[in-house]
């Protein structure tokens, strides 16, 4: 069977999943943004919430317990609406300069592209940044040959993930129904949880935010450890409604032609 009698369209996530290997532009400029109002993060925090509306992440952040108490530490006050608004300000310009440093396309993200495609099915995106965050990304994938003919970005829907609106404004202005015929792909839990409330079908990425190194570092682990991390991350996408999780990006098009005649 081929993929074009069991599918339509695969909307693929950016950071972690088709660019930025282990999705360390968003942790490295939120880090930085809440340094700069005088709060420390980690990185296992910053991760939590990946995927989300970075506006939602922002808040998700500032209810995180240990968060909260260092702001009121430093600020003598909770968070407000307001200290959201300046946290985003600080947070676009850091977002676009990590985000274009960090644009590369994955390892197998551009042949896998190329062989949708070629195969008949539509190719679109979502992603958890807003428009202006996303623009040196865009850039910079099309000048490797990546051009997905349709992006939702975050603050474009009423809410975004895990609500299932991204995925049904870019099925409504493709055209593309039902959702049965729809892959989304993701590195992210709450992606995946998008891709379900949709009645998407859904594939995780192992090696994306959950394992959360760069390609060098994911590369030197020893195998032990490489396996270990992956199945650890493949455990969690699972657990998040998956209805299958591959390591890489690259192993797209075999998964799913095995999907297709299952």
């Amino acid at each position: 069977m081929s993929l074009k009698n069991r599918f339509d369209l695969v909307i693929f996530d950016w950071a972690g999943t088709m660019v930025d290997f282990g999705c360390e532009a968003p942790v490295k400029a939120l880090i930085e943004a809440f340094g700069a109002e005088g709060v420390v993060i980690d990185e296992a925090t910053a991760r939590r919430d990946m995927g989300k509306a970075k506006i939602d992440h922002v808040r998700s952040l500032l209810r995180e317990p240990s968060v909260a108490v260092a702001w009121r530490a430093r600020h003598g006050r909770d968070a407000g609406p307001k200290d959201i608004e300046a946290l985003m300000a600080r947070l676009g310009p850091l977002m676009r300069e990590h985000a274009a440093d960090a644009s590369t396309l994955i390892p197998g993200a551009r042949r896998t592209f190329d062989q949708l495609r070629a195969a008949g099915l539509r190719v679109a995106s979502s992603t958890g940044y807003t428009r202006d965050m996303m623009q040196p990304v865009l850039a910079r994938a099309a000048s490797q040959g990546y051009v997905p003919e349709h992006v939702v970005c975050s603050g474009e829907t009423p809410a975004g993930r895990p609500s299932p609106l991204m995925i049904y404004k870019a099925c409504a202005e493709l055209g593309v129904w039902p959702l049965s015929r729809v892959v989304k792909v993701d590195d992210a839990e709450v992606g995946i949880g998008e891709g379900k409330a949709a009645g998407a079908f859904t594939v995780g990425v192992a090696s994306g935010n959950a394992v959360g190194l760069s390609l060098q570092a994911f590369q030197a682990l020893s195998p032990t450890e490489r396996a270990s991390r992956l199945t650890a991350a493949r455990q969690a996408l699972l657990r998040a409604g998956a209805d299958l999780v591959i390591d890489s990006v690259a192993d797209l098009v075999p998964a799913l032609e095995l999907a297709a005649i299952s």
